[in-house]
């Protein structure tokens, strides 16, 4: 079944410079990228992408980890792709690895490059969606209509009255 993904390099992948480590494990996929930004994660975002574990004692933390803020110099940004493709969520979530790093395979992704840290945190550099109803509701979260190369979900025209910056 085709279907689409939403995938994150948390600030941990980036800061630990394995990007390039990381898109070269994913190419393995051999999914199309649809979509692909680099994000400040403000702690709105962080608290809509998260909002499943709320009720979590470590939902304060994990906010703070997706944002950056965990570090001594904080690293305020993630990568975040859309894969399109053949059963993408299946085939990026195995090349990833368990979401506890300890447990993931040493081949995964996570298993490679995460760590648990010393106040039980998980530090495993990338997020993918867990099922198809998540990678809707986090593809439509992180990225607009217009950010990616195909339509994937209904949109419609609306005209708005909003501000933006445009360049000069």
């Amino acid at each position: 079944m085709i279907n689409n993904a939403l995938v994150l390099i948390k600030p941990d992948g980036i800061r630990k410079a394995i990007v390039g480590n990381v898109l070269t494990k994913l190419s393995e996929t051999k999914l199309d990228i649809l979509g692909i930004k680099i994000v400040k994660v403000t702690k709105n975002l962080a608290r809509q992408h998260y909002q499943n574990l709320k009720d979590k004692p470590f939902f304060e933390n994990l906010l703070n980890y997706i944002q950056g803020n965990i570090y001594e110099i904080p690293c305020n940004k993630i990568l975040a792709f859309i894969y399109h493709g053949e059963n993408a969520i299946l085939r990026i979530r195995d090349i990833i690895g368990d979401t506890n790093p300890e447990k993931a395979k040493p081949t995964s992704i996570r298993g490679a490059y995460g760590r648990i840290t010393t106040n039980g945190l998980f530090e495993n550099v990338i997020h993918c969606s867990s099922d198809l109803i998540e990678a809707e509701r986090e593809i439509k979260l992180w990225f607009k209509p217009e950010e990616i190369l195909m339509e994937i979900y209904p949109t419609k025209e609306i005209i708005t009255q909003e501000k933006k910056r445009v360049w000069l």
